[in-house]
């Protein structure tokens, strides 16, 4: 028989202290018959012998008042959060469902319970915690806020309760924990006070050494401290009364986390620690004057103490982009000490403290697009409200397009609303993705097509035998997925290709044919093939008879042997076909390709890789379709063609003058001066026959790099744009690409 759970006598008489006081903070918002039916649920879990002491040895029902007390003083929740947090063990141990909950407590108290269960779930899975990802989840899942602000007030009050604990392992484990995920939540929902007391004991556990110097320090100086920010003030509060300001000025002290972190930044000591607190400069000011008297103080500031410009941070004239605004400076004080001072309205104080400014954000605590502005305004309706049902109408819709799954380690990755389990296979490994025939998703085995879900565990299945395929493609959604299915599709293609071709060859030399290069690109061509991948693939799969092949190649060569006459226009597989070295060995008798506004009959085109212009040394490529490619002998690609098909090879020159406009591109690199685009585009709109296509020009720490495009007519014109550029002051290269 279990061991009867016991109350201490301190206990019974805290619990009756928080009953009284909870009584008399939410009495109002009570419905008639709550405290008897929660009283009955209370009495009923004692005598059936349902309570047990956590890992710390607390009291559930003490902790549950403790924490309603939190809610409601610190957070301003009512009715709904405090029944619901009253319940959540009964719940948690299977003693109530909260169907049942519904029925006895409404609608609201059960979904706030249905959340928080939600929430032990995804506890169950071992997730690793220490992610943004992981934060963002448990939004998610929370459904109503309020679960999210419950989480919090437990874990202060849990944090408060440990202090004295003996278990060092599992105090260790929530302090680090409260630090990483749960502070941070407190900070993006403005909740600054219960966000320090989280840090601040998180410290005291995990670094007690640190924690107490700093507080003894602190202490040790408070009076001094106190002093010199009244010596401080005072002559600035004369001066701002004398020319008529309405203001208040108050001090704020760092707190002791936040001193700890910046001595480990600034690898200083305590005494290091210059700004230990800030000047706060508030003015009751009318809108329209508001900048207008924030720089007048300002200005009799600086008037008083040495400013340091290097510490001036403007959010007056440029708002952040959270709505924060603000001036902040550093001036040297009394005995040649720096003090931060903040100079701000009424209006800006406000937004910033109530957490629409968010100050987590420039105090490096990021967090995800759109969830920041969300959870800004909730502060405001739980302090504005008077009926607080309207918090029953938040719903977590913020988080529609994105989706959180773990692997069965408990890591945690984000995808779009939509992934498949083929996007997750990706997303670990092209390897696990190329392979992947489905998942194991909460124990489920699905196929890879399968959508993911918010808190699915997923588990790969592979075989050695499966292969990506072009509908693969469809299946999945995000870009990274499907650039790697199209690299080993792509892989796939270069591997059939280099076996359809052994095939031809050896089918062909069986037949004693020999291969022409030109009459097979036409017989792909007849044979209706778009890319000469799918040919290719057809004679890898079979579905492509060789004797069908060799019979059609057979009856075009016997074709291009018939003909009679040169009045023909001849293509560019008419061309005498060179090796590289037949171009390095080039006599002046040489047949060569001349390139002219009167060209006529040959297929040729300008290679985009290296736009060639006229005056270019050049050389032709026949493409698999039969035409010309003209490339740069300096092209960026011309050795590999001339290694891998020097068969394909053809040497050309230019003939005539130029007379047409070619496009090139210009690298500009130069120190980012004012007036240097201003200067690079002047000197290209004076020149005759120059025209600039195109401009981009992206700056870097005092650097400058721009692509200019530009339509000219031949080599001798570009290397007099390049000398003229080269000579603008600021300019350090130009290159042509």
């Amino acid at each position: 028989m279990a061991e009867r759970f016991e109350f201490l006598a301190s206990e019974k008489e805290e619990i009756r202290e928080l009953y009284t006081k909870l009584k008399d903070s939410i009495g109002s918002t009570l419905h008639p018959d709550d405290e008897a039916k929660m009283r009955e649920h209370l009495k009923t879990t004692v005598e059936d012998n349902l309570l047990k002491r956590d890992v710390f040895g607390l009291n559930p029902i003490l902790f549950g008042l403790q924490t309603a007390v939190i809610v409601v003083e610190e957070i301003g929740l009512r009715r709904d959060a405090v029944l619901a947090i009253m319940l959540h063990q009964s719940v948690t141990v299977g003693f109530l469902s909260v169907d049942e909950v519904k029925a006895k407590f409404g609608e609201s108290v059960a979904r706030i319970l249905h959340g928080l269960q939600r929430i032990v779930e995804l506890y169950s899975k071992n997730p690793v915690v220490e992610s943004e990802n992981f934060r963002n989840l448990l939004l998610s899942f929370a459904e109503d806020m309020r679960v999210i602000l419950i989480m919090i007030a437990g874990r202060v009050n849990l944090m408060r309760q440990i202090r004295d604990n003996s278990n060092d392992e599992a105090r260790r484990k929530v302090a680090e924990e409260s630090a990483y995920l749960y502070a941070p939540l407190a900070h993006k929902l403005g909740l600054y006070k219960l966000k320090s007391e989280l840090e601040d004991i998180s410290l005291k556990y995990l670094e007690p050494d640190a924690y107490y110097m700093i507080k003894e320090k602190l202490h040790a100086t408070k009076e001094v401290r106190d002093a010199y920010i009244k010596q401080f003030i005072e002559p600035v509060s004369q001066k701002l009364m004398q020319v008529g300001l309405k203001f208040h000025i108050k001090g704020r002290t760092k707190s002791i986390h936040s001193i700890w972190q910046k001595m480990k930044k600034q690898k200083c000591s305590f005494e290091g620690i210059y700004d230990l607190f800030a000047i706060r400069i508030i003015l009751d000011s009318p809108f329209e004057q508001e900048k207008m008297q924030c720089w007048q103080v300002y200005s009799i500031v600086t008037d008083m103490y040495q400013p340091n410009p290097k510490r001036l941070r403007d959010w007056l004239s440029v708002p952040k982009s959270n709505g924060y605004e603000s001036l902040h400076i550093t001036v040297l004080g009394p005995e040649k000490k720096w003090v931060e001072v903040q100079i701000r309205t009424e209006r800006m104080d406000e937004i910033a403290e109530r957490g629409v400014a968010a100050h987590w954000r420039y105090k490096g605590v990021k967090g995800e697009t759109g969830l920041d502005e969300w959870l800004n305004n909730i502060r405001g309706i739980l302090e504005n409200s008077d009926d607080l049902q309207v918090m029953d109408q938040f719903k977590m819709d913020l988080y529609e397009d994105e989706v959180f799954v773990f692997t069965p380690k408990g890591d945690l990755f984000k995808f779009p609303k939509g992934a498949t389990v083929l996007d997750f296979a990706y997303h670990i490994h092209s390897k696990i993705g190329n392979t992947c025939t489905g998942a194991r998703i909460n124990n489920k085995v699905v196929t890879f097509r399968e959508q993911l879900h918010s808190g699915d565990q997923i588990e790969i299945l592979t075989s050695s035998i499966q292969k990506p395929k072009q509908d693969w493609l469809n299946v999945v959604k995000t870009s990274r997925a499907k650039s790697k299915i199209r690299l080993a599709l792509k892989e796939t293609q270069v591997k059939e290709g280099q076996y359809a071709k052994e095939i031809i060859e050896r089918k062909f030399k069986n037949k004693k044919i020999d291969i022409e290069e030109s009459v097979m690109t036409r017989l792909v061509k007849k044979l209706k093939f778009k890319e000469v991948s799918d040919f290719y693939k057809q004679i890898v799969d079979g579905t492509l008879d060789m004797n069908t092949v060799i019979e059609k190649y057979l009856e075009l060569q016997q074709k291009d042997q018939n003909i009679i006459g040169d009045n023909m226009a001849k293509s560019a597989d008419g061309f005498n076909i060179q090796t590289s070295q037949d171009i390095v060995n080039e006599t002046a008798n040489d047949d060569v390709l001349v390139i002219d506004q009167n060209l006529k009959g040959i297929d040729f085109q300008l290679a985009r890789c290296c736009q060639p212009i006229y005056g270019d040394k050049v050389f032709g490529f026949v493409t698999a379709g039969g035409g010309i490619k003209i490339h740069r002998e300096d092209c960026p690609n011309a050795a590999e063609l001339h290694r891998r098909f020097p068969y394909r090879v053809v040497k050309a020159r230019w003939s005539g003058k130029g007379s047409s406009q070619y496009c090139i591109t210009l690298r500009v690199v130069g120190t980012d001066d004012i007036g240097i685009v201003n200067n690079l585009t002047s000197i290209i709109s004076k020149e005759e026959k120059l025209k600039l296509r195109s401009i981009s020009i992206d700056s870097n720490d005092g650097l400058f790099g721009g692509n200019l495009e530009v339509m000219l007519e031949d080599t001798s014109k570009l290397e007099a744009l390049i000398k003229k550029l080269k000579s603008v002051k600021g300019v350090i290269n130009v290159t042509r690409i």
